[in-house]
């Protein structure tokens, strides 16, 4: 794989919750997409409960990854996309995507939902990172994407992992059931 890894354990705080930050960059490349995002999502699992919002983040992580590598680094390998998700204990994630491009205007990206947009090839990973998303900001010139999927931890459970004997178990937890 063409990517670098660096895993901060130490709790922090954020919020006022400990959270624990995974720190990637990639290289240009679409088909380092999938794997990466297959790895980030198994440690995202680790502090979300299982709600069916895991597609909405990984949906709007695929997209946030592919208008770095598309559009901010024109798929030069030679450049790299920076990610950092941070998770809290409480299963809030936030994700930032950093590219080495200009940048962009968010706000000339036009609504693909309006009929005269809906044959355009643009935008729709936008929308959809903000559909899917709690929040989603641009940052230097569209050149940094922050996403956020609030907490889902149920009342009485912040901080509490779905029980072990109820969720599949996976090679990495020891066996499959």
């Amino acid at each position: 794989m063409a990517y670098a890894q660096a895993l901060s354990l130490t709790p922090q705080s954020f919020r006022s919750v400990p959270f624990v930050e995974l720190r990637q960059a990639l290289a240009s490349r679409i088909p380092i997409i999938s794997p990466f995002v297959e790895q980030l999502m198994c440690f995202i699992a680790r502090f979300r409960n299982r709600d069916g919002s895991e597609l909405d983040i990984e949906m709007a992580l695929r997209e946030a990854l592919a208008n770095a590598i598309l559009h901010g680094n024109q798929q030069d390998s030679r450049k790299c996309v920076h990610v950092v998700c941070r998770c809290t204990i409480d299963g809030e994630v936030s994700i930032t995507v950093q590219d080495e491009g200009q940048g962009f205007d968010a706000d000339l990206i036009a609504d693909p939902t309006t009929p005269e947009n809906r044959l355009l090839t643009q935008g729709r990973g936008i929308y959809l990172m903000k559909t899917l998303m709690d929040e989603v900001r641009f940052e230097q010139r569209g050149a940094i994407v922050f996403i956020r999927k609030a907490s889902n931890a149920r009342p009485g459970q912040e901080g509490k992992k779905d029980d072990p004997t109820t969720r599949p178990r996976s090679a990495v937890d020891g066996g499959n059931r």
